[in-house]
């Protein structure tokens, strides 16, 4: 047999829950995704700020849009030169970065039909910064194509967790949650949950000061609302059948504050409230894992999520019978998920071959996602 030759790609990720750039440095050469590199920057708070603020109409937003867009680009081109300076690897190696951007708008169904997807990105400055070619963009053609544009990675989860004659589920914990179902005669589903971390931490900034609710060690300290659960589990989109996707555009403070209002829970303590959010993720996760992966034996969690220890515990009991795991016990630790994800997305686009599922996003078809900007 001849020397094994590497495909190197780069995933980069920055989710809803604003927490930072992840990026992955990965060999796709061979039947699974070997990571061998990984690395992360956080967002300067200021960009972090403006970026949550563009999720909304404002003033002068295309052009603050387009700031953003550039700095982020350069906040990307920091995590891959560390992650080329770590691997000793000249940028000339890697075939393309797979460079998501962050969503600001993701109205699929809006207007009839004629629905869109925004990602602030920059990717020319990006490939300009590398020298890498990128890939991005890579929601749009999906939603033109009648889907959804999310969940993309339900595909790459069947190419590194499927086990052949089993049914897995894969639960990814991000800003918001995702559920990837690879079943055992080899189809795979899957679709958005609802808030994953999105509302914990934004609740937990505010009243903390603190970006996330390290091990769920605050809502531990806190009681469960009843009244505020019921209201909050009242939104039609828990009930709404796949396929479906969601993210700021929906579950945000106002939303909250709205729910804590005619819930007479707007006075309460901020702990109660913090336990109550971690209560609705888990109970919405387990509610379409019973809902849509029955067959299932084994739930793989993933992302920033599966580092909440609460968290997963409540998933636990309230999937009795279902091993939950954390997929750094099948080979690729929880951070590093989305970004690899991307990096093979990428790899797709390159090969000219599909990425999406059209069974999961809705779409009319198997469509080569993403845009390339040469290096």
């Amino acid at each position: 047999m001849g020397a094994h030759t590497p495909r190197w790609f780069i995933g980069l990720m920055s989710g809803t829950s604003l927490d930072g750039v992840d990026g992955v440095l990965a060999d796709l050469s061979e039947e699974k995704c070997r990571v061998a590199q990984s690395a992360s920057a956080s967002l300067a708070p200021e960009l972090k700020a403006e970026l949550l603020a563009l999720n909304r109409s404002g003033s002068n937003e295309l052009h603050r849009a387009q700031l953003a867009a550039n700095a982020l680009a350069r906040t990307y081109a920091a995590v891959v030169q560390r992650l080329l300076a770590q691997a000793g690897l000249p940028a000339h190696e890697v075939e393309a970065i797979g460079a998501h951007g962050q969503t600001v708008r993701h109205q699929p169904q809006a207007f009839d039909g004629t629905g869109y997807t925004l990602q602030l990105n920059n990717p020319a400055l990006l490939a300009e910064l590398t020298g890498i070619t990128v890939v991005a963009d890579l929601r749009s053609r999906d939603v033109a194509a009648g889907g959804q544009g999310a969940p993309l990675v339900p595909a790459f989860h069947r190419h590194v967790f499927g086990q052949p004659g089993q049914t897995v589920a894969v639960l990814n914990i991000g800003g918001m949650a995702n559920l990837s179902i690879l079943a055992a005669d080899g189809t795979t589903a899957g679709l958005d949950c609802g808030p994953g971390n999105v509302l914990m931490d934004g609740w937990c900034q505010a009243h903390t000061g603190k970006p996330y609710d390290a091990e769920g060690r605050w809502a531990r300290s806190g009681h469960v609302l009843p009244a505020l659960l019921r209201a909050l589990l009242a939104e039609p989109f828990f009930a709404q059948a796949p396929p479906k996707s969601t993210g700021r555009n929906l579950f945000h403070p106002q939303w909250l504050a709205t729910h804590l209002q005619a819930s007479g829970a707007a006075n309460a303590r901020p702990e109660d409230v913090q336990a109550t959010l971690l209560e609705l993720t888990a109970r919405t996760c387990a509610a379409d894992v019973q809902r849509h992966a029955a067959g299932a034996t084994t739930l793989i969690v993933c992302g920033g999520g599966a580092r909440n220890t609460a968290l997963l515990q409540r998933l636990s009991a309230l999937l009795s019978g279902l091993r939950v795991d954390v997929s750094d016990d099948h080979g690729l630790p929880a951070q590093q998920v989305e970004a690899a994800a991307f990096a093979w997305l990428a790899q797709r686009c390159i090969d000219g071959l599909p990425g999406n599922l059209a069974a999961v996003t809705g779409a009319r078809g198997p469509r080569v996602l993403g845009a390339i900007y040469p290096a």
